[in-house]
């Protein structure tokens, strides 16, 4: 992704005149329409629509920025609406549909949302944070949301008879109002993903108030691999169980790049516990819900680490004994260090002990691990900070559930916090709080933070509890005085993101537990990444017998839905798994191509890194898409979840193709009466669907590309290992996905190196997004002269796979000949090694040669990889996209030619052949050697054998 543009120092002010051709929206007669088609009908009278430039009279976002969104602000316009009395709660309708299709994202937790369809306005869920509708009759779709006007947030609700109602709080009773211009955005255009973009760009640039993903850097863990101890540990993490956790990694052959230290490993205790001493026994998530802070620097068990006491006892376990002398030498040398310190107080002693040792230790035994991140909730801890333990101003505050909210589901966290309360720090020192906070863990060695429960602070008698990181709205005990959720929402995320941006590089935070419209236009100026979805459930915490299985299809429709609006703004995260987990693999499939980072939250001892390795390089590096993972145009209207005939499929973008994963995440539903998603055994099946390379959705890549024009298509089937052709005429490929299961496509543009040879590199294959191994790939040459060459960087080992119709003569990776396959006609496979010191980059070439290809040579030196093409004959029947034309890369019964001479393969292999017998042979005559002398000495009395009693 581009770096951010600078901001402007002084806002740009709007012409009066938009340049555009004409307004899209109109309202009158009591009917809302779009391009002459009725949207919604039955529009109150108190409901006005206003044009963006009237509404935005100045902005603080980037030029560039600024410009699209004006050329564009015809396709927009605002909602708003009046009321005769001023209240802090208002519902209010914004007209009707029926007989539409539509989309929306609703919240069915307090901290989480999810998809729903539907086809009128009274089936839209409570809390609804948007909805898309469907125009067929004019090829485009129609986008409504919620935004923030003044001190107030907003949802949209169902009303009878198809009403979309729309509800405005403050969340506090001193807070009233009867009159909004611009409570919703409304939007049209022919591209859903487009319609997303323009949106919530049109938003920003009105709001001020949050910035966009293409306006930021993400943390640089993206691309990378990690883990994270929820899991494996729950409440009971401490050193030696995360240094265990990191050396398994290492041991299996996969370099941790970053390491997240969860929810445990903060001092924390109970109202009723001694104020300055930490809780112990803590096991199992949820009996921390109602502790709090009392002390802004690691619990004891971090606290009491002795830098080298690890190191130690691994010594003393250590199967290579050069490796148990380094250590020992190190550690007798850390120990004089320490002697001349009496205690451990001071900041020479800090280097000995507690988190900043631990994490030391860390980086010197895995120098891979780039990023330590800790786990922190909004507040502090899920109860927040215990009043009267520390420097800040904290009161200790009871919360409810805000109106509207009533109908989500409750979980242990709402509970927790809606039973005990929260220590909440005055918002006067909100800046002072993270800082405090953030300043020790940086210099302990912690490069960033998780923050969880981000919706949690809403306050007394007025508010509710919301768990959302920076999202709605902190409705708290501010000057002895209830203030507005937004009022206070900006206070604590402003203090938070100055801390994100003096103390963790301004960008390393994941956001988690917010997704609401508040969270995301108040507390996104600096957070660049954020949980697309609910958390990686092993089972159903219920005691659901069916748990283990549909929790996982639910995990990826939050994760893929939500996404269209989440990335439009933060970078989304599709959060960890468990790689032993009986659903690892449909997990890993959706990981290999959401576009974020992958890392799991492995038990000790409990991994699969057959799996791990199919989606991780050695080096602690991922083949990442471009592009964030997102549901096909085809099925965003459908329901993959239950309606039992649709299959989940996911778009994403490589550098050179693109790829759509097909799963079956049928198995569960929401039940808006039991306020829980649950299984549902008869949606448990297998299911028939399609895929075609017209799916992907090409011009939603960053840079400009040609990918979607070309004439025809490899498509490579990942699970079934088979190689296809296809051209945008083509049918569909027809594939029938078993429960909990899946397919992945890699589409690849093929291309025509010289006259008659048809070349398409497809990547490694023993990885899941093969084609986010091609690095680089250039053609050069002339096909009239009969020579064409594809310059090539692969990163990875394995297996490389390629859709050509001729067959080469020679293959040079890294300056050095290599065999090659050539099967059916069409498949190219050849090794690629793993080489440390590149980074595990290969380089290559592919040459197509007609014409005097006896006087070409390879210039090797400057090639490391290098495979050329000889003409010897073409398939005998032309390759057509057909189900029973299918090639099985690598499975397929044919002979393989390895190379132009067989005579010279025949010879150094008999030659092999004979040295190996000459050496077992010699191995032989040795060993009878040995008895003979045996039997002969004990003869001669020179030995004897002596039986043990």
């Amino acid at each position: 992704m581009p770096p951010p543009p600078n901001n402007p120092q002084t806002p740009y002010p709007f012409s009066s005149e938009s340049p555009c051709l004409g307004k899209q929206f109109n309202l009158s007669d009591g009917k809302l329409t779009v391009k002459q088609v009725t949207l919604l009908p039955e529009v109150p009278s108190n409901v006005t629509l206003t044009d963006f430039s009237t509404i935005c009279e100045s902005s603080d976002a980037p030029l560039p920025l600024y410009e699209r969104v004006l050329s564009l602000s015809h396709n927009g316009g605002f909602l708003g609406f009046h009321v005769e009395h001023p209240s802090d709660w208002i519902v209010n309708s914004l007209g009707k549909f029926t007989n539409r299709n539509f989309l929306s994202i609703f919240r069915f937790k307090t901290w989480w949302s999810t998809q729903w369809v539907g086809n009128s306005g009274s089936d839209l869920p409570m809390e609804s944070q948007w909805v898309l509708l469907d125009l067929p009759e004019i090829g485009a779709y129609a986008f409504l949301v919620p935004i923030i006007e003044g001190s107030f947030r907003s949802a949209l609700y169902p009303g009878d008879n198809g009403h979309v109602m729309i509800g405005v709080q403050s969340g506090s009773t001193q807070v009233k109002s009867s009159s909004f211009r611009a409570i919703a955005y409304v939007h049209v255009s022919q591209n859903p993903y487009n319609l997303m973009k323009e949106a919530y760009s049109a938003i920003r640039v009105h709001l001020s108030s949050f910035r966009l993903l293409e306006e930021k850097c993400t943390p640089s863990l993206a691309d990378k691999f990690g883990w994270c101890t929820w899991d494996a540990f729950y409440l009971t993490v401490d050193p030696i169980g995360v240094w265990h956790g990191v050396n398994d990694f290492h041991k299996g052959g996969l370099s941790l790049r970053f390491l997240i230290i969860d929810d445990g490993w903060q001092s924390i205790n109970l109202d009723g516990n001694d104020p300055c001493q930490d809780s112990r026994n803590l096991v199992l998530g949820g009996e921390q819900m109602s502790a709090r802070l009392h002390r802004l620097d690691e619990g004891y068990k971090f606290r009491e680490y002795k830098r080298g006491s690890i190191l130690r006892s691994i010594c003393k376990i250590s199967l290579d004994e050069k490796l148990q002398q380094e250590l020992d030498e190190l550690l007798i040398r850390r120990e004089d260090e320490q002697q001349t310190t009496n205690d451990h107080t001071g900041c020479e002693a800090e280097e000995n002990y507690g988190m900043k040792a631990f994490t030391a230790d860390l980086r010197a035994h895995f120098k891979g691990l780039d990023d330590i991140y800790v786990w922190q909730a909004l507040c502090g801890a899920w109860g927040g900070v215990r009043p009267e333990t520390t420097h800040l101003n904290s009161k200790l505050m009871q919360c409810k559930v805000l109106q509207g909210q009533e109908s989500l589901m409750e979980d242990e966290g709402l509970i927790g916090i809606l039973g005990a309360g929260i220590g909440l720090v005055n918002p006067e020192q909100a800046s002072e709080f993270y800082d405090s906070m953030h300043s020790c863990l940086r210099s302990a060695g912690i490069t960033g933070v998780k923050v969880d429960v981000i919706h949690s602070q809403q306050s007394t008698d007025t508010v509710t509890s919301q768990r959302d990181m920076g999202l709605t709205a902190l409705c708290v005990w501010f000057s002895s005085q209830l203030t507005a959720l937004v009022t206070l929402a900006k206070t604590y995320y402003e203090g938070l993101s100055k801390s994100l941006e003096k103390n963790f590089n301004g960008t390393n935070l994941i956001s988690s537990m917010q997704q609401c419209n508040d969270f995301f236009f108040l507390g996104t100026k600096q957070i660049s990444m954020g949980r697309a979805g609910d958390d990686f459930w092993y089972e159903d915490p219920n005691g659901d017998p069916d748990g283990v299985f549909w929790l996982q299809g639910v995990h990826m429709i939050h994760c893929a839905y939500n996404s269209l609006w989440v990335g439009q703004i933060i970078h989304p995260d599709w959060d960890m798994f468990q790689s032993d987990h009986l659903c690892a693999e449909f997990h890993a499939g959706s990981r290999a191509i959401c576009g974020g980072p992958v890392y799991v939250s492995d038990c000790l001892g409990c991994h699969d890194f057959d799996l791990l390795k199919k989606l991780v390089y050695p080096d602690g590096t991922i083949p990442k898409c471009q592009h964030f993972g997102l549901p096909t145009r085809d099925i965003l209207f459908k329901n993959p979840l239950s309606d039992q005939k649709t299959i989940l499929k996911i778009w994403n973008l490589n550098k050179y193709g693109g790829v759509i994963g097909a799963f079956n995440c049928q198995g569960a539903r929401w039940d808006p009466k039991k306020r829980r998603i649950q299984g549902c055994k008869e949606c448990y099946k297998a299911i028939e669907g399609s895929v075609h390379a017209n799916d992907m959705e090409w011009d939603q890549k960053f840079e400009p590309n040609e990918l979607g024009n070309a004439e025809e298509y490899a498509v490579y089937l990942n699970q079934a290992d088979s190689l296809l052709l296809m051209t945008p005429k083509s049918e569909p490929i027809h594939v029938v996905l078993n429960p909990s299961s899946f397919e992945l496509f890699s589409f690849v543009p093929v291309k025509k190196l010289a006259k008659r040879v048809r070349f398409a590199p497809i990547g490694l294959r023993n990885m899941y997004n093969s084609g986010g191994t091609i690095m680089e790939l250039e053609y050069e040459g002339s096909g009239d002269v009969g020579l064409t060459r594809a310059r090539m960087k692969i990163k990875g080992g394995g297996s490389f796979l390629a859709y050509s119709d001729e067959l080469p003569n020679k293959c040079i990776v890294n300056g050095r000949d290599v065999g090659f396959e050539w099967l059916d006609g069409f498949n190219l496979l050849f090794g690629v090694p793993w080489v440390e010191e590149f980074g595990g980059v290969s380089e290559r070439i592919i040459n197509s040669s007609f014409k005097n290809a006896q006087g070409w040579r390879t210039p090797v030196s400057s090639l490391p990889l290098f495979l050329s093409f000889r003409r010897h004959y073409r398939a005998e029947r032309p390759l057509a996209f057909n189900q029973d034309n299918r090639m099985a890369a690598g499975k397929v019964a044919h002979a393989t030619l390895k190379g132009p001479s067989v005579v010279k393969e025949i010879c150094i292999g008999f030659a092999l052949g004979l040295s190996a017998g000459l050496v077992w042979k010699m191995h032989h005559w040795n060993e009878q050697r040995k008895v003979r002398a045996f039997y002969d000495m004990l003869e001669k009395g020179e030995i004897s054998v002596v039986v043990e009693e």
